[in-house]
């Protein structure tokens, strides 16, 4: 196998997912996966989809369009706002999207009407978060306008937490936001059929004793792909932690460096700390690195520490038993380095588990009639 890759369990996605949604399910809480993080990879919207995702989220044009082109047919949302100059593409390959601007919402009425279909608009509310949102006192007034626009029809309101405030939602937030949907269905009529309480951060709140209220809908990126509470970073319950592994190549071996004498006169350089010359402690370059993932995100196997790393290397130590050059070394990875690594043009995606399709991204690249799995 080639080297950078990332090898994905997609058993293990389709676990994390039927767990977390079947727990979710018996609070009237369905789950939308997010594939924003594997750059829409069918395979693995595929596995959220087999688990119990009731329908995908994404936050760019260009990976739905993937998963169409691939034989995605279930609901998919736009959950960033959406571009101007892409409100074609969207009503043409979502179902509903996520919005803010008036503006733009007046463009995606244009669209449908063009494309004869009718798009669903969620109103995104600013709850605390402080990335994007109308703020609670003018969501009604922007509401009246949507109801009464052609193409478009309210289909719901949603907020999000803990993604730059890094701040996790509670109970009170929760019923303020089903409150803002009672509010608008009594002043306008209109149902609100869905009411998206937010991310992977509302998990400790959903799963809590506490009552759900009107929230009937989270977008679920970390959780399932990671298993991991994103505010915490603790594993949840039952659910897998190493659903993806990043694997990369050693291309030198020094098993005693010598301490250079040399001026560095680069400051990333000198921080990079100095390895220590004892006899059970390896030094160790791989060939990935900050261009690839965030580095900083990686988890080092059992033994071994990262010293730095550079735009194409990995340097650590390690007490392991000396690799050769040309063995493989497997790296745990965070969200953020789960993030990069996916849409690192060379690092390839091996699918495991997977009898139907064992399709790499650099087969999908050129081949997007892909079968799904």
């Amino acid at each position: 196998m080639s080297c950078p890759r990332i090898e994905v369990d997609l058993g293990k996605i389709s676990e994390n997912t039927q767990i977390v949604a079947r727990r979710l399910n018996a609070r009237g809480i369905g789950v939308t996966g997010v594939t924003k993080a594997v750059c829409g990879h069918p395979a693995i919207a595929q596995a959220m989809l087999e688990g119990g995702a009731v329908g995908l989220g994404d936050a760019r044009i260009s990976n739905i369009q993937k998963l169409r082109r691939a034989g995605v047919t279930c609901p998919v949302t736009l959950i960033r706002t959406p571009m101007l100059s892409q409100v074609d593409q969207v009503v043409q390959y979502c179902e509903a999207s996520y919005n803010t601007e008036l503006v733009i919402i007046e463009a995606l009425a244009a669209a449908a009407i063009r494309n004869d279909t009718v798009h669903g608009i969620i109103l995104m509310v600013e709850m605390g978060d402080r990335r994007e949102g109308i703020l609670p006192e003018n969501l009604a007034a922007m509401a009246q306008q949507v109801v009464h626009m052609p193409g478009v029809n309210l289909k719901g309101i949603g907020a999000n937490f803990a993604c730059l405030g890094h701040v996790a939602p509670d109970a009170a937030q929760m019923a303020t936001l089903g409150n803002l949907a009672n509010e608008v269905e009594a002043r306008f009529g209109p149902y609100i059929e869905t009411l998206s309480g937010g991310n992977s951060a509302n998990l400790p709140w959903a799963l809590s004793e506490q009552s759900a209220g009107r929230i009937n809908d989270l977008r679920l990126g970390e959780a399932i792909l990671l298993g991991v509470d994103p505010v915490s970073g603790k594993q949840i319950a039952e659910m897998h932690t190493n659903a993806f592994a990043l694997i990369a190549e050693v291309i030198e071996t020094d098993a005693n460096p010598i301490h250079s004498p040399i001026k560095l006169v680069d400051s990333e350089l000198a921080k990079l700390r100095v390895v220590s010359n004892s006899d059970n402690i390896k030094r160790l370059i791989l060939a990935i690195g900050r261009q690839d993932t965030d580095v900083m995100g990686l988890s080092m196997p059992a033994g071994s520490t990262m010293i730095g790393a550079t735009s194409d290397h990995l340097v650590i130590e390690t007490k392991q038993s000396r690799p050769k050059v040309g063995s493989e070394m497997s790296f745990q990875m965070n969200y953020s380095a789960l993030m990069h690594a996916m849409a690192a043009p060379d690092i390839e995606t091996i699918m495991l588990h997977d009898q139907r399709s064992r399709g790499s991204r650099r087969a999908q690249n050129t081949a997007e009639h892909l079968v799904l799995v």
